[in-house]
């Protein structure tokens, strides 16, 4: 249930973004700034409780490195490459590319830590892949701006990389320190890197937003940050990464959903058997039995 709930927040995150990019001239960087504006005092509560356990061991230097590196490649990088992409492509394009994720950190463990692959790995890569390169090549024929669908889906596949190293060397730590701790510390080390580009790029009027903006990346910041950010953590701790990564294949399901409703993007029959390549890809990739 915790990794079904952080699945849905996560798939919403892309219609948030996408419904503030229309209701304002605002860019990533801006937005992503919002975000974690927004986002900032969940984050001091959740690093307010996590202290309390006084049961916790204190953190060591190596513990404070380790969380400084996975909150500036998976918080904040990933999640600027993310947004950056959702300027160029769909929203259900962005969630089936990122869903890409638990095939790439196959590929990372068994390149970086030597873990072994299932003789099922080449043929759930190549589903996989395969469902992409088949949504991509509709939309190639059906977009405006060729060049846009190829950036915004490099950008995001980035994203997707980028996250999967993260995925990779944040399982003993979260063991070690809790979700709570870890999240709320990882949150907070983003924050940082996120305001300094802010202030450093651009002009800090930039802030002054119509009103449905903020609201709108208020939401994003409960119910598409915070919130499935800690739950997906609290998952993992539980039943591990690989049954989450199942567990949220309903993802692009729902995000091609939630376009559809709220952005009315279209649901094409290319899209849909691409996205079922997608899932079932993965699911070859994460299910043990």
């Amino acid at each position: 249930m915790l990794a079904l709930g952080g699945a849905f927040g996560f798939s919403a995150k892309a219609i948030f973004a996408k419904l503030a990019y229309a209701a304002a001239p605002i860019d990533a960087v801006t937005v992503l700034t919002f975000r974690m504006l927004f986002s900032l005092p969940l984050c001091a509560l959740m690093i307010w409780a996590a202290q309390r356990d006084a049961a916790r061991a204190r953190l060591a230097r190596r513990d404070w490195a380790v969380i400084v590196w996975l909150g500036f490649i998976g918080y904040y990088l990933a999640s600027l490459l993310d947004f950056w992409g959702l300027e160029y492509i769909s929203a259900s394009l962005e969630r089936l590319i990122l869903f890409l994720n638990p095939t790439i950190v196959v590929l990372l463990s068994a390149l970086v830590l030597r873990k072994p692959v299932t003789r099922r790995t080449p043929l759930a890569l190549g589903l996989s892949y395969a469902g992409i390169v088949l949504v991509f090549a509709h939309d190639l024929q059906l977009a405006r701006d060729t060049s846009a669908l190829l950036v915004g889906g490099g950008l995001v596949f980035a994203s997707a990389v980028v996250y999967a190293i993260y995925l990779v060397g944040n399982g003993e730590i979260i063991q070690r320190v809790g979700a709570v701790r870890f999240t709320g510390y990882a949150m907070a080390v983003s924050t940082v890197f996120v305001f300094l580009q802010f202030l450093l790029t651009r002009p800090v009027s930039s802030l002054n937003q119509p009103a449905a903006v903020y609201w709108i990346i208020g939401g994003m910041a409960v119910a598409s940050t915070v919130l499935p950010i800690w739950l997906m953590n609290e998952a993992i701790r539980r039943i591990g990464a690989n049954r989450v990564a199942l567990i949220g294949t309903i993802g692009p399901v729902l995000t091609i959903g939630l376009g559809a409703l709220f952005l009315g993007e279209p649901v094409t029959a290319f899209q849909l058997a691409g996205a079922a390549m997608v899932i079932a890809g993965v699911g070859l990739v994460t299910l043990k039995n």
